[in-house]
């Protein structure tokens, strides 16, 4: 008879996911996933396989909470520059705080594994892609409100936008100063 899980997946996860983007992939050896979640190390291997799946797991869940929540905004909002403009200084809150050196989950894959690790350059891909569907949506929307100036397509300006936010996380990881950051951000929705 199989043994029930006395601990739930999904914060086992967040813990990890928590590990992981503190010390990256590379730097976390496998007791520290065990004394960070309180899982044996049966139950780790039962229950995520490796190393390697377990990440896997935490890029994914990561995609599920984190990017939905933004395209849900993204599809929400009213005020469309209203809306980047939140999503911009919410990076910029999170990138100045005590945490913030740590970057982006999805841009710490890309910078550690996407260049040897097909499995976590598909899941970066696909969140990518979906964000910036999202903001191409976003912006459309926006260009036929009359709320943002149509120079630019928007699939580009969608680009340009996301490209913007990812390399914002990249300089909080650089501990750069508030005004550096606010000269980017300042910068980055001029396009608007």
């Amino acid at each position: 008879m199989p043994r029930t899980k006395s601990f739930n997946e999904e914060d086992m996860l967040d813990k990890a996911k928590e590990l992981f983007w503190r010390k990256g992939f590379n730097g976390t050896p496998p007791q520290d996933i065990l004394d960070e979640t309180g899982l044996s190390r049966s139950s780790l291997y039962d229950t995520y396989g490796d190393k390697h799946s377990l990440f896997i797991k935490t890029l994914q869940r990561y995609r599920d909470c984190e990017t939905v929540a933004v395209i849900s905004f993204l599809d929400q909002a009213e005020d469309i520059p209203h809306a980047i403009r939140q999503l911009f200084h919410e990076t910029q809150r999170e990138c100045l705080s005590p945490q913030g050196r740590r970057g982006c989950y999805m841009i710490n894959a890309v910078h550690e594994l996407v260049p040897h690790d097909p499995t976590v350059e598909t899941i970066v891909q696909e969140n990518r892609q979906a964000t910036e569907d999202a903001f191409t949506r976003a912006i459309r929307r926006g260009q036929q409100k009359g709320q943002i100036a149509k120079e630019h397509q928007p699939r580009s300006l969608a680009r340009f936008l996301l490209n913007s936010l990812w390399g914002l996380t990249t300089q909080a990881k650089l501990g750069v100063d508030k005004k550096v950051v606010d000269d980017i951000i300042k910068t980055t929705l001029s396009f608007l």
